[in-house]
């Protein structure tokens, strides 16, 4: 381009007016003609602009690369469309299919008439607007400011669109979470993204207990100690608002030091509110930076956040005192401490599931009979309130058919009927043993159950062979089995949710538990023991295992 004469026009014109659209933006000008670089730079100088002259499109790409890694890339890019390495339609059309770079807006120029054709080719290559110069400082400023504008503007609608997918993605977080420490941790997440400092987030119960979740952009390793948790806990429940949404700011001297990130004095912006009948109250915190750059509707976003959240917690906190009345209910009828059982040692352990778990309805028993002992592990199929409840009537029941007959065999059609009777839409499992402490002589009936599993002192085991239908089924029972115990001999009962692993047969559960009982130490306690500490951890449903050993 001609350079003098852009250079001569400029100077005369260029002091005219300012432009304030814009004007604190950054442009890249790129012209391999020195004089026109700083006659541009000079209009767009004057007009409050922040200029980056380069010489080629190969600098401007360079250029462009480091202020991409440092995250700082300019607002608009002023490029002549006849540089000497690659014509400007050509570095347009580069950029456009770069996305880091894709937003950059492109104003094509040219000292050269090229009639409407180079304006169709500028458009064509992805470039937002063309100007033929020398031009008046009014017109470049004017385009630039108007480009600038629109970037912004179509930023600025991206970045709403992109906090609102934010917000829906957490508040769908919020509402599958299975557990109140579940909830709190997406929350925590969710806010520290959408304001882009560490967050933590506090469900509060009517009773007062409060649970926690922070986000894992902290920067520590650890949660805060209980003391600092100790300190916001009582913090949040003088400033929980009765309903509705409140917003306040704690200075960092009431606040627990460090406890978003180590010797960090932050201050602390708190989101409270309470659900309308009050049941549940959240408290969404996060760090105020010394000098936040706060985007408006942050706030409003994070209070929809808080809102939707308290909304999702309180079905888990009534599901919190569901699930204790029912272990209340489970734990209450189920044999705290076993009775004598001359002749026989009996071991029990019995673990209720994960919290995030529902009730279930295992259970277990030892009896003593005119017979023998007759011990009895079962599950009611399903998890629930009334899963639990039905157990308690198994229970009942056998206790009481065993006083008339514990034959193993009679009590499973019995148990049978009694669910056809009564609940008619439940079924249950159960293994029934009644051992002969004197002679050893056992004799099993099963019913849908995991077979009792024989384990030697000499490092081996196997399963007893019995096996019959579900109770609830009305179905024909075989013949119970019969076996006799040896001194050496364990006999171990279990249910399905010691081994029981989605994905996992069964069969494959059953032959791994076999071999963990048949390595391990003798005893009944350590057996038990052993197993839980193999297969117990983490599990999704109720586990009870009993072990006897005539004694």
């Amino acid at each position: 381009m001609d350079g003098n004469g852009t250079y001569a026009a400029y100077r005369t014109y260029g002091a005219r007016r300012r432009n304030g659209d814009g004007a604190d933006s950054t442009v890249l000008v790129v012209d391999d003609v020195p004089a026109s670089r700083y006659a541009l730079g000079a209009v767009l100088r004057r007009a409050g602009h922040s200029v980056v002259p380069v010489g080629s499109a190969s600098e401007a790409l360079v250029e462009l690369d480091v202020r991409l890694r440092a995250g700082v890339l300019p607002d608009v890019a002023l490029v002549d469309v006849g540089l000497p390495d690659m014509s400007g339609f050509e570095l347009c059309r580069r950029l456009k299919a770069q996305p880091p770079m894709a937003a950059l807006p492109v104003v094509h120029f040219s000292a050269s008439y090229g009639g409407p054709g180079y304006r169709c080719r500028g458009l064509d290559a992805g470039g937002e607007a063309y100007l033929s110069v020398p031009a008046e400082p009014e017109e470049i400023q004017a385009v630039v400011g108007a480009v600038v504008r629109a970037a912004r503007i179509r930023s600025a609608a991206e970045t709403r669109v992109r906090r609102l997918t934010l917000l829906s993605e957490t508040i769908v977080a919020v509402q599958t979470a299975r557990c109140l420490e579940e909830l709190a941790t997406a929350a925590a997440e969710g806010a520290a993204r959408l304001t882009g400092t560490p967050a933590a987030v506090f469900v509060l119960g009517e009773d007062g207990e409060l649970y926690r979740g922070m986000s894992r952009n902290r920067a520590r390793a650890t949660l805060p100690d209980l003391g600092a948790h100790d300190a916001v806990a009582r913090l949040i429940r003088r400033t929980m608002a009765s309903s509705g949404v409140r917003t306040t700011v704690v200075p960092f001297p009431q606040w627990p030091a460090g406890f978003f990130t180590p010797g960090a004095p932050d201050d602390a912006r708190l989101v409270l509110t309470r659900t309308p009948g009050g049941t549940a109250g959240v408290c969404l915190a996060a760090a105020v930076p010394g000098a936040p750059d706060r985007i408006p509707e942050t706030d409003t976003l994070v209070a929809r956040l808080a809102q939707a959240t308290a909304l999702a917690a309180e079905p888990l906190l009534m599901y919190q005192v569901e699930r204790h009345v029912a272990l209340t209910l489970q734990r209450s009828f189920l044999p705290q401490k076993l009775p004598e059982t001359p002749g026989l040692d009996v071991v029990v352990r019995y673990v209720p599931a994960s919290r995030q778990t529902e009730i279930g309805g295992d259970f277990y028993a030892a009896l003593r009979t005119p017979e023998g002992v007759l011990t009895a592990v079962g599950d009611v199929v399903g998890h629930s309130l009334d899963a639990a409840t039905v157990m308690v009537e198994i229970r009942h029941a056998l206790r009481a058919y065993c006083i008339e007959t514990p034959a193993p065999d009679v009590l499973a059609r019995r148990l049978d009927r009694m669910l056809q009777t009564y609940h008619p839409d439940v079924t249950a499992t159960v293994c029934l043993v009644l051992v002969d402490p004197e002679s050893g002589r056992t004799r099993i009936a099963n019913a849908g159950h995991i077979p009792p599993l024989i384990v030697h002192d000499a490092g081996t085991a196997e399963y007893a062979e019995v096996s019959g239908p579900l109770l609830g089924l009305g179905l024909d029972r075989p013949s119970p089995a019969e076996i006799v115990l040896g001194p050496e001999d364990r006999l171990l009962m279990v249910t399905d949710g010691l081994i029981e692993t989605r994905g996992t047969d069964l069969a494959i559960s059953m032959d791994t538990l076999r071999a963990a009982a048949a390595a391990a130490p003798p005893g009944t306690a350590a057996l038990c023991d052993t197993l839980l500490d193999c297969f117990g951890r983490d599990r999704e449903d109720d586990i009870a295992l009993l072990a006897l050993r005539l004694g």
